[in-house]
């Protein structure tokens, strides 16, 4: 996984949809515990929860954690991204979600899937290697007493090529 790609993604789209759901909701009035019904008072935990997997994938990847457990983490965050969705759809009426809050949220979910779909993806095969100058010159690498000559050089001593031996 290309560690600037994961960089981008995740101190960006990560925890938007919990945060700005929980902004909008108190900006509106609506987390006061005066006004809202029982059931509203759930959305709390489903943020938090979504913003603990969602600190989990960013210390994974600034630890430059394997691909795999990047992937179930990034998994993990995605599902709880979605219950809170789908809570804010749900009781949208009944607790005064804003509809902005449930467009930022699903658009802050499309960015965790992409970043899903970039992490799961294993890494395409090793394509082979161009043939590069030195490989279409095709001199030998190393120097044997094949492709050294004796006579008046820097290899020679007195008793011949020391390669040649």
């Amino acid at each position: 996984m290309k560690r600037s790609l994961a960089s981008v993604w995740l101190p960006r789209g990560l925890i938007a949809a919990a945060t700005v759901a929980a902004a909008t909701m108190t900006a509106c009035g609506v987390a006061s515990a005066q006004a809202q019904p029982p059931k509203c008072g759930d959305f709390m935990q489903l943020r938090t929860e979504a913003q603990q997997r969602a600190a989990a994938v960013r210390d994974a990847t600034q630890h430059k954690a394997e691909r795999k457990k990047v992937c179930e983490l990034v998994t993990r965050f995605s599902t709880a991204e979605e219950t809170v969705i789908k809570f804010l759809v749900a009781n949208k009426m009944g607790c005064g979600v804003p509809d902005m809050a449930i467009t930022q949220a699903k658009s802050a979910h499309e960015n965790t899937l992409k970043f899903q779909k970039l992490a799961c993806t294993e890494a395409p095969a090793a394509q082979p290697r161009q043939p590069s100058l030195s490989d279409a010159i095709s001199q030998p690498s190393v120097d044997t007493g094949a492709n050294t000559h004796t006579g008046r050089g820097t290899l020679d001593s007195l008793s011949g090529n020391p390669l040649a031996r």
